[in-house]
């Protein structure tokens, strides 16, 4: 950080940044981060724990640590706006000793990083979409053909899902232009400022209907996880069963994830 090396003394001597320096650093009143660290600061605010993530050069983990101790609440956004982008390859090894379901992990960007083979087989030709999120809003045969009731019950379901990632990770450019993409298609546009701005409408069992490019039509029954070490990321596993496509109207409820 450019200041010159601390040397013995009295007192306590650790190696790192003295308090002064820290306030130098957070360009804070001398004294201000002597009070954060001894719990003087009653419920801290964004930008100064913001601040003193970046200086410590937090990671994710212990930024969402830092939210839980000063203000007893998750923080709301991830600090990093590359968060949930790198999959262990660990998790492609789970992911083919899975059969019976549809399995993938999507990173914060809802690019599909891992799958296994039955969901490569749920999609036209085999072919599994680079991101999952731009193909089930923006691709004409995703929209018409394989997600069933596509407006009525997908467009519901994820909308909201999109717009929470991008104020989640306001920094993260490859999700701005998802948004913008999805909010200037002619057809996407007008749902995304109609459905967008409410709670996430998952929970872990909704069901949705498709037609399996294998199977025919069915229904999608959905549980969402999250890696500890990738939050953000999303561990799905589906089941397909066929069924009456014709279904009654989409229900809501409070987004429900399990830790993995």
């Amino acid at each position: 950080m450019g200041f010159p090396k601390r040397g013995p003394g009295p007192g306590r001597r650790a190696a790192g940044l003295s308090q002064e320096q820290m306030d130098v650093l957070l360009t804070r009143t001398p004294g201000t981060y002597n009070r954060f660290e001894n719990g003087q600061i009653g419920a801290p605010g964004a930008d100064l724990l913001t601040a003193v993530a970046r200086t410590l050069r937090l990671d994710e983990q212990e930024w969402a640590f830092l939210w839980l101790i000063t203000r007893k609440e998750s923080p709301p956004h991830a600090l990093h706006g590359s968060a949930g982008t790198s999959i262990a390859s660990a998790w492609q090894r789970v992911a083919d000793h899975i059969h019976g379901a549809l399995v993938y992990v999507s990173d914060a960007e809802f690019n599909v990083v891992v799958h296994n083979e039955e969901f490569r087989r749920f999609f036209p030709r085999g072919e599994t979409p680079a991101n999952i999120m731009r193909w089930l809003l923006l691709d004409p045969e995703a929209r018409t053909d394989v997600m069933m009731h596509w407006e009525t019950h997908w467009v519901p379901a994820m909308m909201p899902q999109l717009k929470h990632s991008v104020e989640l990770r306001p920094e993260n450019p490859a999700l701005r232009r998802l948004a913008y993409d999805v909010l200037n298609d002619p057809v996407t546009g007008p749902l995304y400022q109609e459905h967008a701005a409410v709670p996430i409408p998952y929970f872990d069992g909704s069901e949705l209907p498709v037609r399996h490019a294998l199977h025919g039509p069915g229904l999608l029954t959905t549980c969402l996880a999250e890696p500890v070490a990738a939050p953000g990321a999303r561990i799905n596993l589906t089941f397909y069963t066929p069924a009456d496509p014709v279904l009654p109207k989409h229900k809501g409820a409070g987004e429900s994830r399990l830790r993995a």
